[in-house]
C-alpha cells in the first residue's frame, strides 16, 4: 500500500526536505560499481497453480455485509512523520460453491480496487488503538489512496479487480471444527501467486459465513511497498488482512 504526504506544517517540510537531500546525497555518495555475483543456480519449474473446481450448490456474497480490511503499518528512519492506514471496503463480489464434502468447496471472488477507502474515521475508531488516531487529514487519506491505485502498485486502471481462487482447502492444524487452510489463487496487478489463509467458515441452510485474519506480505503478491525520500519514509512489507465474508444460497430463477 502507500504511505500518505506527512503532516506538520512549514518547519517539518522544510527538515523533510533537508533530510531528503541529505538521504540523497548519501546514496550518490555511496554508488558504486556492484560486484558481480556468480549466477543463482537454477530454480525447480514453479507450481502449476489450478482454481479448485466449482462443484455444488452456489452460494452468493452479499457485498454490503461482507467486508475487507488491510492494516498497513509505516517504517523507515522517519516514520513517525506518516501514518499507520486503515484500507478497506464493502466491495467484495462473487460465489462459494458448497459440494457434500465441505473440503472440497470453491470459491470464484472478485474485489473490486476502486472500492477501497483509506483511513475512514470510524473504521479506524473500530481498530481500538493507539496506532491508528482518527485524524488522519483528508489531503493525506487522498494522497494514500492515490498511490495505492497508481501503476506503480494496484495499477486499478489496468486491473481494476483482485481475484481470488480456491486452490483447495485443508483442515487447520488446531483440529477445531470449522477451521480450515485455504489455498488461494490470487491475481493482482496482472500477477497471479497462490497463498494459504486460515479462515473459519460456518455453514447454515442458506448462507455461509467465512472469516479470517491472517499476516500477508505486499512481497508475497508481487507488489513492491511504497517508499520515499530514498526508504527513510515507507511502507513496511508486513500487513495485516481481516476478512469477513457472507453468502447466501442462490435460487433458481
Amino acid at each position: 500500500m502507500s504511505v500518505s504526504d506527512y503532516k506538520g506544517g512549514g518547519d517539518v517540510a522544510r527538515l523533510c526536505g533537508l533530510l531528503s537531500a541529505l538521504v540523497l546525497v548519501g546514496i550518490l555518495a555511496g554508488c558504486a560499481t556492484p560486484q558481480a555475483h556468480p549466477p543463482a543456480p537454477a530454480q525447480a519449474p514453479a507450481r502449476r497453480m489450478v482454481p479448485s473446481p466449482l462443484l455444488g450448490s452456489r452460494f452468493d456474497v452479499i457485498p454490503a455485509e461482507s467486508r475487507l480490511t488491510i492494516l498497513v503499518y509505516r517504517a523507515g528512519a522517519l516514520a513517525m512523520l506518516g501514518h499507520d492506514h486503515v484500507v478497506s471496503c464493502r466491495c467484495l463480489s462473487g460465489a462459494v460453491y458448497l459440494p457434500g464434502d465441505p473440503l472440497r468447496a470453491g470459491f470464484d471472488l472478485r474485489v473490486s480496487v476502486k472500492g477501497f477507502t483509506v483511513d475512514d474515521p470510524a473504521a479506524r475508531a473500530a481498530e481500538h488503538s493507539k496506532d491508528f488516531p482518527p485524524d488522519v487529514p483528508q489531503g493525506a487519506q487522498e494522497a494514500t489512496r492515490h498511490n495505492m491505485l497508481s501503476a506503480a502498485l494496484l495499477n486499478a486502471a489496468a486491473y481494476p479487480d483482485i481475484t481470488l481462487r480456491a486452490e483447495g482447502l485443508r483442515p487447520a492444524s488446531d483440529g477445531k471444527r470449522g477451521h480450515v487452510a485455504a489455498q488461494v489463487l490470487v491475481g493482482v496487478a496482472g500477477r497471479s501467486r497462490s497463498i494459504a489463509v486460515p479462515i473459519h467458515y460456518d455453514i447454515r441452510a442458506d448462507e455461509i459465513v467465512v472469516t479470517g485474519e491472517f499476516p500477508l506480505k505486499q512481497t508475497d503478491l508481487g507488489l513492491t511497498p511504497f517508499s520515499a525520500a530514498g526508504g527513510a519514509l515507507k511502507v513496511a512489507d508486513a500487513m495485516t488482512v481481516r476478512l469477513s465474508l457472507v453468502a447466501r444460497r442462490a435460487h433458481p430463477g
